[in-house]
Formats: structure tokens, sequence, C-alpha cells
């Protein structure tokens, strides 16, 4: 399970340390082969090689003439990057990843259960923000938000 929000810096061939305490979660279940895709929300999804399998045949399994399934099946797909976190628990981004993202030196990591998320850190925070001040969605989330305990 991914959880917490970390700050990190990319290097200048584009590579980023994966915070220590997401290492083994990430690398063990498939001696550090992770996939590397991109997010409608102009971020990177990082998930362990088996967990992106399920995803992956979840959404090939979506019909292909229904034009949003399509869309998310090319972009998920499409820009998914199979990499093996090298010896110093590092991740190459392909220039392509990077440049979808906006990523340039720093980035936030956020936990988000199955995988992580890798933000540019400006974005990270913009987003953030309005995701704290926006009143979209509550009236659909009304039921569930009341069934929870935090």
């Amino acid at each position: 399970m991914f959880r917490g929000a970390t700050k990190v810096t990319l290097d200048d061939k584009g590579r980023v340390v994966v915070p220590a305490q997401h290492r083994a979660a990430l690398a063990k279940p498939a001696d550090g082969r992770v996939v590397v895709t991109v997010d409608r929300d102009q971020c990177l999804r990082i998930y362990p090689f088996p967990e992106w399998e399920q995803i992956e045949a979840q959404l090939n399994a979506m019909p292909s003439l229904h034009a949003q399934a399509r869309r998310l099946q090319r972009l998920m797909i499409g820009h998914a990057q199979e990499m093996t976190l090298d010896s110093h628990g590092r991740l190459a981004l392909t220039p392509e990843l990077r440049e979808f993202a906006g990523l340039e030196r720093t980035a936030v990591v956020v936990g988000q259960g199955r995988g992580l998320e890798l933000w540019d850190e400006a974005r990270w925070k913009m987003q953030r923000e309005e995701w704290m001040k926006s009143e979209q969605g509550v009236t659909e989330l009304a039921a569930e938000r009341a069934s929870l305990n935090l």
C-alpha cells in the first residue's frame, strides 16, 4: 500500500530516486520491474509490474469502440514504459514522460494505494489548492463521504 507525499529531485539525466518508504513495495513484487505511464491530470503513474498487468487487463477489457474508453487506453497503455529500479532506487524517466508531466527539477511523489503518482512540484501545489477550494463533485460523493470515519 502506497501512502504519503514526498518531495524529490530529478537529476540532470532525468532520473528520480523513489522515496525509501516506497522502494521495497515497488521493487519486491517483480525484481524491481515497474511500469510508468501518464495520467489525465498531467502527472505520471508508477506501478509495480504485477499491479500494472491487472490494470492493463482492465483497460484492455474496456470497449474499444467507446470513444472515452479508447482515449483512456491510448493514453495509459500507449504511454506505458516498463522500467527497472537501478541499484540506487532510481527510475530513469524517458524525455517523453518528463515532457508530458512537465517534470524539470523538483517533483512530488504521492502514494495512491496501488501505486504512486509523480507530479511536477509547482503543478502539484496548484492542483492541490484547486481541489481544496473546489465544491465540484461534493453532491456526487455525499453518501460515500458520510460513511467515512476519519
